[in-house]
């Protein structure tokens, strides 16, 4: 039998070297595809943001109004429902000593007045209503846009790690070992959620801050 006088490399020689070419054609198209989505995403809420900041006095005008208008429904004096009462007291005890053609005039003025005082208590409660469970709503969106800003800080770290990892395959001399690589990846988190994650313990997602916070 002839022995080859060639030397072959060791299948995990190579395993590891094709593997390490690979990572370095990879990890650039990854950190390429994570910094377009994040800067899409955060194109994005930045609009919706604006939208939202122009929105806020809007809305804060229609919650005044609509205190205005129940203030100015109030039973109270200088009320509208007041001023319906103070017509029926003013009227009524001279609807005897008028003719029968004029108590019925008077008293269909009052029927008119009374019926639009009635329909401006119908419209103004429910528009006050409304009013605050849109500012609710808006406040849940605002919630929104802080998870999505969340998002987008975790893809930040992922990119800039990936980028450190391309760096180590292409100059080894610049690798740590894994412990010391993810002690400082958990330095870069900004978010509980991310450090736990990063253990590999369960993410309590009742734990989020309650308060809007944008980072």
């Amino acid at each position: 039998m002839t022995v080859s006088s060639k030397t072959e490399s060791p299948p995990e020689t190579m395993s590891a070297q094709a593997l390490v070419a690979l990572s370095a054609q990879i990890l650039p198209v990854w950190a390429r595809q994570l910094a377009s989505s994040r800067s899409q995403s955060e194109v994005a809420v930045a609009e919706m943001l604006s939208a939202f900041a122009e929105i806020g006095p809007h809305l804060d005008m229609a919650s005044r109004q609509s205190r205005q208008i129940t203030e100015a429904l109030a039973q109270g004096n200088g009320g509208i429902t007041q001023l319906a009462s103070a017509c029926d007291t003013v009227l009524q005890p001279v609807l005897a000593s008028c003719t029968p053609q004029a108590a019925q005039a008077i008293g269909q003025v009052m029927s008119m007045i009374h019926a639009c005082v009635d329909a401006l208590e119908d419209i103004a409660k429910p528009f006050e209503r409304e009013t605050q469970l849109v500012s609710q709503q808006v406040e849940r969106m605002y919630k929104g846009f802080q998870y999505q800003d969340r998002i987008s800080q975790m893809m930040a770290a992922l990119h800039e790690d990936i980028e450190r990892l391309q760096l180590a395959l292409a100059q080894p001399s610049t690798a740590v070992s894994a412990p010391e690589w993810l002690a400082r990846l958990e330095s870069t988190y900004v978010m509980n959620e991310q450090r736990q994650h990063h253990t590999g313990d369960s993410a309590d997602p009742n734990a989020a801050d309650e308060e809007t916070t944008f980072f």
